[in-house]
């Protein structure tokens, strides 16, 4: 039986038409979160008809990434690189790579509010997008 395994996310690869291509490297033995997207169904109680069967709501959702990526403000400058890819009116594709092994994949933009901690040399990002997150390894 194979065991979960969870760690660092290792690098993310963007690629986008018109900025090129570039890396961000997510902090270590930081929490990111990963959200495939596609659909979900409303958990809500009050989810019923007057004869106490289920209404069923499904929504489809985005699929996203949300963690701290690593900042050097003197030559790679990540948070530009990252002002650049959220300003863009056209997507990126997106691959996230995990310590486990898996390789996840996108298409979407960076989302959210950029601000680069200092003393921490990181910035929080989110990317975000329409469709699924695939994995394409694992």
């Amino acid at each position: 039986m194979a065991q979960a395994t969870g760690g660092d996310v290792l690098e993310i690869t963007y690629n986008h038409p018109i900025i090129g291509t570039g890396k961000l490297f997510p902090k270590s033995a930081e929490d990111c979160t990963l959200d495939p997207g596609g659909i979900r169904t409303t958990d809500d109680k009050n989810m019923a008809d007057g004869a106490g069967r289920q209404i069923k709501q499904m929504n489809r959702v985005l699929w996203s990434f949300a963690g701290p990526v690593s900042w050097d403000a003197n030559i790679a400058n990540e948070l530009a690189q990252l002002q650049k890819l959220a300003a863009s009116p056209i997507n990126a594709d997106y691959t996230i790579s995990w310590i486990n092994g898996t390789v996840w994949g996108g298409t979407g933009s960076v989302v959210g509010d950029l601000e680069g901690n200092t003393n921490a040399a990181t910035v929080d990002i989110k990317l975000s997008g329409g469709g699924e997150l695939s994995k394409i390894v694992g």
